[in-house]
């Protein structure tokens, strides 16, 4: 039997909207913020650990595990506690996993960012790194947060099927040297190889922001550099781009 809240005060509308504008709060309180019917039903068929559901009058929801609280709002409150412009009639809370790198990387092919800011990217990058069946997306530091509302929203579910780690340099190299997965940066050096040429079947690819590229101290830990044939005329893709590109080359190689 679902609740009915109709303040916009309410302890739990306040509680949204924090999570909804704040990754440290999101953090602090372990839980991030979805909306939308279709991301709802992704959520509860992938297990992602649902909490609450919030929801406006005639909204037909998808069947939902025992223990989720169920709280129905007027469209007025759903207006001003909505990440999105136009409200789709449903948002969804869930516990946020553990984003702590594993002890040991036993998957073949993985992705991993610095630096890339943009929400839209990483949840597109995210999407990219699930179609292409990635082991994992690595995040470094100055990364956008992978649950934020606007990353979830453009991950179009793949948020609650691959895992996302978050972690500095430092702590990623030791994983990478015991599992002895080799470190391909996208950039330009004197070694870089054309990623048609270069085998892209196992290891780590690292892309670095469109502004500003991979940091000094990251593009001196690859042990080889890859770049995407292009027209003259361009200097460089968009990152979520080259991600699904690179992606794509190491899928069809493995």
């Amino acid at each position: 039997m679902a609740e009915r809240i109709t303040s916009r005060t309410n302890p739990l509308m306040t509680h949204i909207r924090k999570l909804s504008a704040s990754r440290s709060y999101r953090e602090k309180a372990g839980e991030y913020l979805g909306d939308g019917v279709k991301l709802l039903e992704e959520a509860v068929r992938w297990g992602a650990d649902l909490t609450c559901v919030v929801f406006t009058p005639g909204i037909s929801l998808p069947p939902l595990p025992a223990g989720v609280r169920l709280v129905e709002i007027p469209r007025d409150v759903m207006a001003s506690v909505s990440p999105m412009e136009t409200p789709q009639g449903a948002l969804f809370l869930a516990r946020r996993p553990d984003t702590s790198l594993p002890e040991v990387l036993s998957g073949r092919r993985y992705l991993a960012l610095e630096g890339v800011q943009d929400p839209g990217n990483v949840g597109t990058i995210l999407r990219s790194a699930d179609a292409f069946e990635a082991d994992g997306l690595i995040l470094l530091p100055g990364c956008a947060d992978p649950y934020g509302p606007k990353t979830v929203r453009a991950s179009m579910g793949a948020v609650f099927r691959r895992p996302v780690w978050t972690c500095a340099l430092g702590e990623l190299l030791p994983r990478l040297r015991e599992a002895d997965l080799p470190l391909w940066g996208a950039a330009l050096r004197e070694d870089t190889a054309d990623a048609r040429a270069a085998d892209l079947s196992r290891g780590v690819i690292l892309i670095g922001s469109e502004g500003r590229g991979l940091s000094g101290e990251a593009l001196a830990a690859c042990g080889g550099t890859v770049k995407i044939p292009m027209s003259s005329r361009c200097e460089s893709l968009n990152a979520a781009v080259a991600a699904a590109i690179l992606l794509w080359e190491g899928y069809r190689e493995s």
